[in-house]
């Protein structure tokens, strides 16, 4: 490991000099950190940016544990130790604030220092990484140029000045508070434990008094100021015993089918959003702190345009015209209904026990036929049994609740095992009255005789219909939270709600290509697959997913994700696994992978 005076050194031979001469900085070098304790931390230069208009440098930052004066207690868990990174990885980033102040060094990205300290949600994230021993910040930064020559001082003052104040501000003993690191674990252990409690107290949910839903507008994630605290009714209302908080009250959605019904603008999306969201633990303050879901719930909704390849759809769709086979069903663009049938089995097999449904999202003919339709069109040549003749079945046959936002499909008041009626941002139970409006106003529709419910068989995906190449060189990577681009194709994962942070989608991308590289879709069946490369990113870290590369922009994506991301690339296809041969037909147009 180089002093800080070597590198001041060379700095000062660099200064001048053309951009590509940055690369003599790769390496690790010692660097003293401003205040009392003279502590000593580690600088690490992983990857040099070949020009100021690049992507910035990739930097690390190793302190020993005892430097920054953490307790034992904040990493005795894999948990607390992730916890614990969230929460310096925000605290850096807020010092990255203080320090820059606006200002600018230079060409391109000269000065800019970031990190990827996420949003409102605590997320198993690569940006610092806490162990028993050391804390590792990865962070990125900028080097100083004046078109495409180096600012030798101005990278001093970078490295040497900034960086240190940064680390010594958001990492030493002092720079960060115990009382909030504390607040950010427990609210970590106290959304783990409850999740895994749910299934024990007959739960599919859970939304605490006083929790604040509404966000500041449709882009923030930021808490309403202002808005109503939930406040339970009595009749849905639950204590539950938490480790850290303690005694909460608050409101507990059983298992079956939930109904959430209203006015428009009364707080039903709001709620809905909120348990989508609620399958992540969040940061104080959030107000969503103690909205807890089942980890393994999936939002539900129509996806018009998408490819769907080999999934069997018939306990929803069958007899389509032309003897089309709905058991393998294939198309290059879904309909709102066969979307919604495809993304429901597909959730299906990734293992989802609940699903989260808003009328203003579905295909209202994949919802319901009303009495009106059913005398006008016979079920004889409709294809479609809608999803309010399966909801009983998949809680019945499956295990698989259902909640479900209803604003005009009054039908499904005759399935409902409870009714929650939001008016002002206020529920309240109307399970009985809503009995009684069925009774008194019988819908007339006669229940059409579902196919036969049973959990999909997993299919197995052909490897070489994964092509993560463009003209010989990979390519696979996220240009944002909703498109993950993989060889030649982009993948769009806009009706992927359950994806909340850009980070996520890059580890997508990482793990579908580390799965590749590995073979797993060769050895098991789509889901298994990717279960499997979790299985080695929980034990071995994100990183093994990229070769061990400590990069610092990974999210952990739940399993659902995975395998939705990975079903909407459209050059996917499947093969005949050992136990179920079938004909290969899934590919319809014979189009070759990766062109």
């Amino acid at each position: 490991m180089r002093t800080s005076q070597e590198l001041s050194a060379l700095l000062d031979r660099l200064d001048g000099r053309g951009y590509p001469a940055y690369r003599d900085l790769a390496g690790s070098w010692q660097l003293p950190l401003p205040g009392a304790s003279r502590a000593i931390a580690e600088l690490m230069v992983d990857r040099v940016q070949p020009d100021p208009f690049a992507a910035p440098s990739r930097l690390r930052l190793r302190l020993p544990l005892e430097v920054t004066g953490l307790p034992r207690w904040a990493v005795q868990s894999p948990l607390r130790r992730i916890a614990t990174g969230d929460y310096l990885a925000r605290r850096f980033q807020e010092a990255i604030r203080t320090q820059h102040r606006g200002r600018t060094e230079g060409s391109g990205r000269s000065g800019a220092i970031d990190i990827d300290a996420g949003g409102a949600e605590i997320l198993d994230r690569t940006a610092l990484r806490v162990t028993e021993d050391v804390v590792e910040v990865r962070f990125t930064a900028g080097l100083p140029a004046q078109g495409r020559r180096i600012l030798g001082t101005a990278a001093r003052q970078l490295l040497l000045e900034r960086i240190p104040r940064i680390a010594a501000e958001s990492l030493l003993p002092g720079a960060w508070n115990p009382r909030d690191l504390q607040a950010h674990i427990v609210a970590a252990e106290d959304h783990a434990w409850l999740q895994a409690e749910l299934p024990r107290l007959g739960l599919v949910a859970f939304v605490a008094d006083g929790a604040i839903l509404p966000r500041e507008s449709g882009v923030s994630e930021r808490p309403l100021r202002g808005a109503i605290p939930w406040q339970s009714p009595s009749e849905l209302a639950v204590e539950v015993n938490l480790p850290g908080a303690g005694r909460v009250r608050g409101t507990g959605i059983p298992e079956g089918v939930t109904l959430i019904v209203g006015g428009g603008y009364h707080g039903k999306s709001t709620l809905l959003r909120a348990l989508v969201r609620g399958v992540y633990p969040h940061i104080p303050g959030d107000g969503r702190e103690q909205v807890v879901t089942r980890d393994d719930a999936w939002k539900l909704r129509a996806e018009d345009g998408r490819r769907v390849v080999g999934v069997d759809i018939s306990p929803f769709i069958s007899r389509l015209p032309g003897g089309t086979d709905t058991t393998r069903f294939n198309t290059e663009a879904a309909s709102g209904s066969t979307s919604m049938a495809a993304n429901l089995v597909e959730a299906l097999e990734a293992g989802c026990r609940l699903l989260l449904v808003d009328e203003d999202t579905a295909a209202s003919n994949f919802l319901v036929r009303d009495a009106r339709m059913q005398a006008l069109v016979p079920k004889a040549i409709e294809p479609i049994t809608p999803l309010i003749d399966q909801v009983r079945p998949l809680y019945r046959d499956l295990g698989v609740s259902t909640i479900m936002v209803v604003g005009g499909a009054g039908d499904y008041l005759d399935v409902a095992d409870h009714v929650i009626l939001m008016e002002h941002y206020r529920p309240r139970v109307v399970t009985e009255r809503a009995r009684q409006v069925a009774a008194q106003l019988p819908s007339r529709r006669q229940p059409e005789a579902p196919e036969p419910l049973r959990l999909p068989t997993p299919r197995w995906i052909d490897p070489a219909s994964v092509d993560p190449y463009r003209g010989g060189r990979q390519k696979v990577k996220a240009t944002d939270l909703d498109e993950l681009v993989v060889g030649w194709e982009r993948v769009d994962l806009s009706a992927v709600e359950g994806l909340v942070d850009p980070s996520q989608t890059r580890a997508i991308g990482a793990a579908i290509l580390y799965a590749l590289k590995q073979g797993l879709f060769e050895r098991l069946p789509l889901p298994d697959a990717l279960a499997e490369a979790l299985k080695v990113a929980d034990t071995g870290g994100l990183e093994r997913w990229v070769r061990g590369e400590p990069v610092g922009n990974l999210a952990r994506p739940r399993l659902l994700e995975l395998s939705a991301a990975l079903c909407r690339l459209r050059t996917l296809a499947v093969r005949p696994g050992p136990e179920h041969p079938r004909p290969n037909d899934n590919n319809p147009k014979g189009r070759r992978p990766g062109s």
